[in-house]
This record gives C-alpha cells, structure tokens and sequence, in this order.
C-alpha cells in the first residue's frame, strides 16, 4: 500500500507490537506488518532511537501505509533508564508521542513497589491525564515474580488491574497464563473497562513466553469471540516472542498470529457478534 493510499481500520483492528519482531528493529516491524497485512502498529519505546522519535514514526508510517495504533511506554524493569529516570516523566514522554504519531491508547505496566511515591498517586494521575489528553491510558495486568520458590510481590498496588480502580486495562494473555490467572473471568470483570488486548498464549511455566496464540493453554479464541460480543472498541495488538527464530521463521510466526486472529474474529461475527 502506498503512502497516498487511504487506510481503512476494521471494528477490531489487528496489530502488530514492534517487540514482536525483536531482535530485529523498528522499521523491520512496519515492513513485516505491510507485507502480512496487519491493520497497524504498537510502537514499544525501547532503544532503537526510531521508537523515541515521532517523526522518524510517522515516516514509517507513512511509507508503508500502517497506522500506529498505541504506543508501549517504557515502564518495563528492562527499560528504566527510557525517557529518563522518572516515572511520571516516561508516561509525559509518551503521551506527547502518542499525540504526534495520532495514537489512541498509551499501554503501561502498574508501578514497582520501590516506586512508593508514583504508586501513591498513580489512578489519579492517570485519570488526570487520561482527561486532559484524550488519550487512553490502559495498564496491564501483570504476574507476581517467583524467586526459590517463593512468589514476590513486585508491583503496586497489585499485579492484578482488575480490581483497581483503573479506568482502562490492557489484558496481556501470556501474562495470565504466567501468573494462573483466569483471562475469562478477568474479561467478564473488567467488561467496558477492557480497552486493549495482547494477544499470546503461555503454557503456564514461570517465564513471560509470548508464545504464537494457540500454541498454549490460554482460551485466546474464547476471549476474541467475547469481544465481538460485547462491543469492544480498542485494539487486539500481537505482542509473540520470536526472538530465537530465523527471519523467514518470524514472518511465519507472524502470520500465523494474525490469522487466528482474523479467523476468530470472523467467525464470531458470523455467529451474531457486534450487532
């Protein structure tokens, strides 16, 4: 699709997360979503520099006709030092991102316990520049951390949103699977609050796995049909790990990611969904 092209969203636009394509970078992301058909992009702010930087996005957006749907602040343990040291000032970052490169949603992860002061005031601040921004701010459910055996608390005021008082969540579907988590029930729950969805699968293990959805244990399909059904209006982001496999293997992975997607999506709408 060419850049003068007009780019049509679907109801439930399919994207492609940037981090699915890693260790490949950025523009590599764009390219894979062009040519396998994704509906657009989730731009994870990390250290390739083209994720920080508006222009040098929406050039690629641009170029390949793929809209950037939401941006991943980096609030990640791995990502600390990204748009500075301060929290408040990495979710500042990415709001004015999100705005330049015509965003919706700005996904971030809840505060770390050592975070005591931004943990404090986190659901006002959220809400307060939700309001003057227009710009979603979901944050994502998360798993506790396990060490010798013993779970560790890591996230405040829990790594479970939904009993938070949030008014927008990302549901990752690898992290309830980490964390034994029940993702139908976290969706009947959250209802209109659920404005934005990973899709991946884990089989349960104590690593984050991302794996293809499908390939785990996780009712991936289950939760596509629920939303069809229940008027979702946000995004179903693609957010795998393929950081092992070969290029060609990526694009495989990919693809075979949107297509369950686009298969289950479809098929709810056949069977009454969104009416």
């Amino acid at each position: 699709m060419g850049s003068g092209d007009a780019v049509t969203i679907p109801d439930i636009p399919v994207a492609l997360s940037t981090a699915s394509v890693y260790p490949e970078n950025c523009a590599a992301a764009f390219q894979h979503a062009a040519r396998l058909g994704y509906d657009g992009v989730e731009v994870m702010v990390w250290t390739d520099p083209v994720t920080q930087e508006a222009g040098a996005l929406r050039a690629l957006s641009e170029l390949h006709g793929i809209p950037i749907l939401s941006i991943h602040a980096p609030t990640l343990l791995i990502s600390q030092r990204i748009f500075g040291a301060e929290p408040w000032g990495k979710v500042d970052r990415s709001l004015e991102l999100a705005h330049d490169v015509g965003a919706e949603t700005v996904v971030l992860h809840p505060p770390f316990r050592w975070q005591k002061e931004y943990a404090r005031d986190f659901t006002d601040g959220i809400a307060t520049r939700e309001h003057e921004s227009g710009i979603t701010l979901a944050v994502e459910n998360m798993f506790p951390w396990r060490v010798g055996g013993r779970e560790i608390e890591a996230y405040l005021p829990h790594w479970d949103p939904v009993p938070q008082p949030y008014d927008h969540v990302t549901l990752d579907l690898s992290h309830t699977a980490t964390a034994g988590s029940d993702a139908l029930a976290m969706v009947e729950a959250l209802g209109p609050r659920l404005a934005h969805l990973h899709l991946a699968d884990g089989l349960g293990s104590m690593k984050d796995e991302h794996l293809v959805p499908g390939r785990g244990s996780q009712p991936c399909g289950e939760v596509l049909d629920w939303l069809v059904h229940n008027g979702f209006g946000g995004s179903v982001v693609i957010e795998v790990s393929t950081r092992r496999l070969s290029v060609e293997q990526r694009e495989v992975a990919l693809a075979e990611s949107l297509a369950f997607s686009r298969l289950h999506l479809a098929a709810a709408l056949e069977t009454g969904g969104g009416s």
